[in-house]
């Protein structure tokens, strides 16, 4: 199931469990995970992306390992919101990613990685730092934002 919908989401996961969330860029893919409880999301990992079906068993052994129950995938949008050829390859990863049996959200990250590359400015995070760390932070956002929706009392 792939959705851009929190709540059919929280509906294909009704007893919880972890998370993965991926910043999916043409040279990298950044990781981030959260708790059973959907409480806090912590930057994992990034990867250096190659041939897909080797960066898919690298990501398959490490939800394995994480016992990941659902993936949070960004979704780059543009700033009106319409669809980006960004989130082509977005939907794309996603579809190609499906078969691996888990609940997909395509989460809007328009503003993730400008929002932590602000703060690691302000941080003075030096250059290099920063083109080190914002992927996986960029992911650990998009993946907190939609644990957030997920989690906010029904209205």
């Amino acid at each position: 199931m792939i959705t851009t919908l929190a709540a059919d989401f929280r509906d294909a996961l009704p007893q919880g469990g972890r998370l993965i969330g991926m910043d999916v860029g043409t040279k990298t893919i950044g990781l981030a995970l959260c708790d059973a409880g959907w409480t806090i999301a912590s930057a994992a990992h990034t990867i250096s992306r190659g041939k897909f079906s080797k960066d898919k068993t690298t990501l398959a052994a490490f939800m394995a390992e994480q016992q990941v129950k659902g993936i949070v995938i960004g979704l780059p949008l543009n700033l009106d919101g319409s669809a980006s050829p960004r989130s082509q390859a977005s939907r794309a990863f996603a579809q190609n990613m499906a078969d691996l049996g888990l609940p997909i959200l395509l989460w809007d990250e328009r503003w993730s990685t400008q929002a932590v590359t602000r703060m690691m400015i302000e941080a003075d995070t030096s250059r290099a730092r920063r083109s080190e760390l914002v992927d996986k932070l960029a992911a650990s956002y998009i993946l907190q934002g939609a644990i957030d929706a997920l989690t906010a009392p029904a209205s």
